[in-house]
């Protein structure tokens, strides 16, 4: 890690650069059991109030894929008023053929974003019926021509892990071409890597790349002693600051760092010990 003289509600440098804010919530699993209603219903209204320049959703709309969950959760991301909406599926959105039903609500599951020298590139990293994905060897020049423009920020979204989180057991669900992907996203530039999937939030960085987990938004299909959350991004000038914020309960910083200098300060203790236990 590279120290930083910063504490963790301090940036690492102040600046009038004005703030670019992305929402980032993941697996809401409309239709499921354990899905809370309220949950997501508040967490679209902090949204909301917030005011953000993209929201993102990191995929698992749904619990089995099924038309009546799409419908479910396309009233609820309707109601988010944010211009750029970046939506991809997760891997149960990917079951039953569900895949079908995304591209009628949402439409293409990969796709472009450019807004304000920030380019989002998002990925659909499922395969159908099953809980592992992939990027796929085809996508590697388009993912580096999609970003070879000019960009203050590059992003890349996709549901899946590019890492192993902790805490989250035995590891099945890293992109079968984890490798190889992120070897594309170094040549590609990218800065920060958003995905969801496990329902652990966590943050990493490898070499020059950012790569930051979201939890689950509103549902109860949690890990250990970890809370619903969805994370926000504050990006000014070559600073970023990631905050885990909890519908009803407040917020958390996860890390901050310079996308220039590639200093950064994590505070993922407190989600280590929600997932870990004493012995």
């Amino acid at each position: 890690m590279i120290p930083s003289v910063a504490g963790p509600q301090q940036a690492l440098y102040h600046s009038v650069t004005p703030v670019f804010t992305i929402a980032h919530i993941s697996d809401l699993h409309c239709g499921g059991p354990y899905f809370v209603p309220n949950l997501l219903e508040r967490a679209i209204a902090e949204i909301n109030d917030l005011g953000p320049d993209i929201v993102v959703c990191t995929g698992d709309l749904t619990t089995f894929g099924f038309r009546p969950e799409y419908e479910e959760a396309k009233s609820y991301l309707d109601r988010v008023e944010c211009e750029t909406l970046v939506v991809i599926p997760g891997n149960h959105d990917s079951r039953n053929v569900g895949y079908v039903h995304f591209e009628q609500f949402f439409g293409e599951r990969s796709s472009v974003h450019r807004l304000n020298g920030v380019t989002i590139v998002a990925v659909d990293s499922t395969e159908p019926d099953l809980d592992h994905g992939q990027i796929g060897r085809g996508r590697y020049r388009w993912i580096e021509e999609e970003f070879a423009g000019d960009s203050t920020l590059r992003i890349f979204v996709l549901h899946h892990h590019l890492l192993p989180v902790p805490g989250t057991g035995r590891e099945r669900n890293v992109v079968y071409d984890a490798g190889d992907a992120i070897e594309c996203l170094q040549r590609a530039g990218v800065n920060l890597v958003l995905s969801g999937h496990k329902h652990v939030p966590y943050a990493w960085r490898l070499e020059n790349l950012f790569i930051v987990n979201t939890g689950t938004v509103s549902s109860l299909r949690l890990r250990g002693n970890t809370r619903p959350c969805y994370n926000v991004v504050e990006i000014e000038g070559s600073h970023v600051d990631v905050w885990r914020k909890y519908p009803f309960h407040g917020q958390e910083k996860i890390i901050q760092f310079s996308t220039e200098t590639l200093a950064f300060e994590k505070y993922t203790s407190r989600i280590e010990r929600e997932v870990t236990t004493r012995s």
